[in-house]
């Protein structure tokens, strides 16, 4: 009688700083499109309140980015969030940069 093997497939657990570099990186969009739409809505007065959510923004997403890279050094992980949130949070920092390079 032939014997039977039974595999058990174990799912790898979420890393938890990938999680949260994604979590970073939506609030980030979400402010700077909650300020571009509070500048188009004053008519551009009042530039320190969205300039201010906007330099949060972008303190934000640079945690994240940093969260998102430590990300892979842990064991044992799934990394896929923190790919994610490595490329959404890089993508936001270069964009940043480019729009104070332009503005200028």
């Amino acid at each position: 009688m032939a014997r039977r093997y039974r595999y058990a497939v174990i799912k790898e657990k979420g890393s938890g700083k990938g999680n949260a570099s994604v979590k970073a990186g939506a609030a980030s969009v979400i402010l700077f499109l909650l300020a571009v739409i509070f500048g188009c809505a004053v008519n551009g007065r009042f530039e320190e309140i969205y300039g201010g959510i906007c330099l949060f923004a972008a303190m934000l997403s640079v945690y994240g980015l940093i969260l998102g890279l430590s990300s892979f050094s842990e064991k044992k992980q799934n990394h896929i969030t923190g790919i994610i949130g490595s490329i959404l949070n890089g993508l936001i920092v270069i964009g940043l940069i480019g729009l104070l390079l332009v503005s200028n």
